[in-house]
């Protein structure tokens, strides 16, 4: 393991103020209603922290911010740092269930959000555009190890869990992929994920760190994507989960290599589609593995073309160790940045660190120069009769027929073998749900995978829930009755 990354003794708000002071009126948030400079940044989050205390927000209460992607959103976020509070992303999308989980299990004193979504927020609600106060901002002494957010993360089953994580911790982060992509005076970094998840927050901090501009667009659009980048000049994103595979599918473009990217980061890149990406758009791609819960743990480097192709998810960065559970296969982390633990879930916290170890519930593979490629997630699994089928291999065959715009793939109960696999479809447009879709789109499949592993069972739906790192929410997926609505193809395929 290379050295650690030194105690950075500072934090979010020490950085905002030190970028405010060394760069000024510089451009530093690009949002659709909006464009700050640094120096516009630091004003307008003290008043906003200042109105937060002046409603009785206090260092360590807990306050959600349910927000669309604006500028009142990191402006926010940071104000609540300033406060010495601890902020609690909440998507926009979240329901009635999911939002009041959400709200009760952090004990969230209030929630920042606008006129529009007030009124179905349980508790009390901050309206954004009447919080700022003309008072100064709260003199708040806290440190670099005080928790800055409870940073919900949910994997593809069950209710979301609080990740507790330090000022530290997002710094860390920040430094890590900084490090990694050395920033430019000419760089624009471009993000098109929800402000709730973790990618917009790191970004922000390491263009604090640069000293570049951080353009945040409404929404991921898989046909609006390249065209942003291109209108906004940008050099430098991350796309993770679904995303590349989406933009890969969109017709190809005269203007597809008109950019200024001179990188792509990217978690998920497809090992046989890596080249195609890069010869499309005329940059590298390049892998960065990692958690909510870990941060950044493995990373490929721009200048490592060695790793097109090969799945390889590149090396620790200072400060992190990574190694394969000899008997399973799992990825185990261990160093900074790291989590605190699960908020409210000592026994979750005790089982992800069993060993002095945090475990991702990822598997690995080494490959011939002793990396490590992803192979799948451990519960993540199909067991029908004596055989294992992993969701994601299945997943990604059928994602690559023409008519499918992406899948899931989900275990049914069956008497005699236990678990038959059955999967979810949704289809790109001008394409018809029916049983000749869904056995066209059975017969690619037998084409390339095992009889085993070929689904039993077929539903097309009009769209996926998403978690935060842009992979299908599978719990939503669950009822009891999965053969209901379903188009069975198992005679086909047996």
């Amino acid at each position: 393991m290379r050295e650690p990354t030194p105690d950075l003794r500072e934090t979010i708000p020490d950085l905002l103020r030190r970028a405010a002071t060394r760069f000024g009126a510089r451009e530093f948030l690009r949002f659709p209603d909006a464009s700050l400079s640094f120096a516009d940044a630091d004003e307008r989050s003290d008043r906003l922290a200042a109105g937060l205390a002046a409603r009785g927000v206090r260092p360590g209460d807990r306050v959600a911010i349910m927000l669309e992607n604006v500028s009142g959103w990191p402006l926010t976020w940071l104000a609540v740092l300033k406060a010495g509070a601890i902020a609690v992303p909440v998507n926009v999308r979240y329901r009635s269930a999911d939002l009041e989980h959400v709200l009760r299990d952090s004990g969230a004193v209030a929630t920042v959000s606008t006129a529009e979504h007030a009124p179905h927020i349980p508790g009390p609600v901050h309206v954004l555009d009447s919080l700022p106060s003309d008072d100064p901002p709260p003199d708040v002494p806290f440190s670099p190890h005080d928790v800055a957010n409870f940073q919900y993360t949910s994997g593809t089953t069950g209710f979301p869990k609080a990740c507790m994580l330090t000022h530290d911790y997002w710094l860390r982060t920040a430094h890590i992929v900084a490090d990694l992509v050395r920033p430019r005076d000419d760089d624009v970094l471009l993000i098109a994920q929800a402000h709730s998840y973790m990618d917009p927050q790191w970004t922000t901090l390491l263009c604090l760190l640069g000293g570049v501009p951080h353009v945040v667009l409404p929404r991921f659009s898989a046909s609006g994507f390249w065209p942003a980048v291109r209108e906004h000049g940008a050099t430098l994103t991350y796309v993770l989960g679904t995303m590349p595979l989406l933009l890969f599918k969109q017709p190809p473009h005269p203007l597809d290599r008109a950019n200024r990217m001179r990188v792509v980061i990217c978690s998920g890149i497809a090992p046989d589609l890596h080249q195609a990406f890069e010869e499309r758009w005329g940059a590298p791609w390049r892998e960065l593995y990692g958690s909510t819960e870990s941060g950044p743990d493995l990373l490929a480097a721009p200048e490592a073309a060695e790793t097109v192709g090969t799945g390889s998810l590149g090396h620790p960065p200072p400060g992190k160790e990574v190694t394969l559970d000899e008997e399973t296969g799992e990825i185990l982390v261990r160093g900074l940045p790291m989590m605190r633990g699960y908020w409210n879930h000592p026994e979750a916290t005790a089982h992800v660190f069993r060993s002095g170890w945090y475990h991702t519930g990822d598997l690995g593979l080494r490959d011939a120069g002793g990396g490590i490629r992803h192979a799948g997630r451990i519960k993540d699994m199909v067991r029908r009769g004596g055989e294992n089928i992993s969701c994601a291999e299945v997943e990604s065959v059928l994602a690559q027929h023409p008519a499918v715009l992406s899948a899931a793939l989900v275990p049914v109960p069956d008497d005699l073998f236990g678990e038959l696999p059955k999967a979810f479809v949704q289809l790109r447009p001008g394409h018809v749900p029916g049983r000749e879709t869904a056995m066209s789109v059975i017969a690619h499949a037998r084409e390339r995978l095992a009889k085993f592993k070929i689904p039993a069972f077929v539903e097309f739906v009009d769209g996926f829930s998403l978690t935060p790192s842009a992979r299908i929410e599978k719990r939503h997926l669950s009822r009891p009755d999965q053969r209901a609505g379903a188009i069975s193809v198992e005679e086909e395929s047996a």
